[in-house]
């Protein structure tokens, strides 16, 4: 196989990443978080962010969503989330397994709209049902879509008019910050929590979840431990963004892997090919055949995303911090010369 654009955690790290690991191998540090590495990384996140926000380093992306849901919600109250949303479609009912129902609104781009979120706010008017209070969005979304500042802004407004959360998945934040107007310091002032993925943007793991809301804060370590997040070499997680969040090197590896994905997206579009959605960041979603899928897939990975009809279907191709403009040049003549 050539090259996997199956997803953007197929390799083990940014290189910078891993010199830095092995520069701290025969190191000694205190556990649970205790120790410098994650001061310096909280640090750091704190000047990109311009905030003195609380910031924890966990796994991964389901563990963190669930870890922070759980915490923030009492057992009758729900989240809002769109229909694609990570928390409804990919986490395998973890959310709902602590207790918290998922409410879903269809959106056609993978955005909420703070109308959509009145509409669940007006289906749940009393104590018979559970009760709306957290609105989850993602940026970038499922399905490629980036939030901008001013979406951003308008759902905070919505959010605190209604007395909910907003809680942001940056499981792909860097190729956010890459394509959209919203800085590191807006994520602080517009959410009530978000986190800076790692796992998806060049580290070997790991979430930096950061807490605006002071209130929400509040013992959350417990719940980190309650909910088995809490790593003994808790060094291991935050040494990454000692790395990531060194200079721009985060911003940096989103504009690559976005500069990559659009180069396929114009070239597809300059072979005729149609696209499941508009994306401007590192996930694409091409339509092919039957027969191109087949053919493609004998010398590049990617995932079927969904089947639209007996002949055609869609198939996402993602970007990461290895993808260069000479690996999607290769892609593109070996889509050239697939012959129907």
């Amino acid at each position: 196989m050539k090259y996997s654009f199956r997803n953007d955690y197929s390799s083990i790290c940014h290189k910078k990443v891993l010199e830095k690991l092995i520069e701290c191998q025969n190191e000694q540090n205190v556990g649970y978080g205790e120790d410098n590495h994650t001061l310096n990384a909280k640090k750091m996140i704190q000047e990109k962010i311009k905030n003195k926000s609380d910031v924890y380093f966990l796994v991964g992306g389901t563990q963190t969503n669930m870890t922070v849901i759980s915490h923030i919600l009492k057992p009758y109250e729900a989240v809002i989330a769109c229909e694609t949303g990570h928390i409804n479609v990919h986490e395998t009912g973890a959310i709902e397994g602590r207790g918290h129902k998922v409410l879903t609104h269809k959106s056609e781009d993978g955005k909420l709209k703070p109308e959509m979120v009145l509409e669940i706010l007006n289906k749940h008017t009393d104590y018979h049902m559970v009760k709306p209070k957290m609105i989850y969005i993602s940026n970038t979304t499922e399905i490629g879509s980036i939030y901008n500042l001013s979406e951003l802004k308008a759902l905070y407004k919505c959010a605190k008019d209604n007395d909910l959360y907003l809680f942001l998945d940056g499981a792909r934040l860097a190729s956010a910050l890459a394509a959209s107007d919203i800085d590191y310091s807006d994520y602080a002032k517009y959410t009530d929590v978000f986190y800076i993925g790692g796992t998806k943007n060049g580290s070997y793991l790991g979430e930096a979840v950061v807490i605006n809301n002071k209130e929400l804060a509040k013992e959350f370590q417990y719940m980190i431990k309650h909910s088995g997040a809490m790593l003994a070499k808790g060094f291991v997680a935050s040494i990454p963004y000692e790395v990531l969040m060194e200079g721009n090197l985060y911003k940096e590896i989103g504009q690559l892997e976005n500069d990559c994905a659009n180069y396929l997206t114009k070239e597809l579009t300059n072979l005729g090919y149609k696209f499941y959605s508009n994306s401007t960041t590192n996930q694409i979603f091409v339509i092919v055949s039957n027969e191109l899928k087949d053919y493609i897939n004998k010398e590049y990975d990617f995932e079927v995303w969904d089947k639209l009809n007996d002949n055609e279907l869609a198939i996402r191709l993602v970007t990461s911090f290895t993808t260069t403009l000479d690996i999607c040049k290769e892609f593109i003549e070996y889509i050239k010369a697939f012959k129907n």
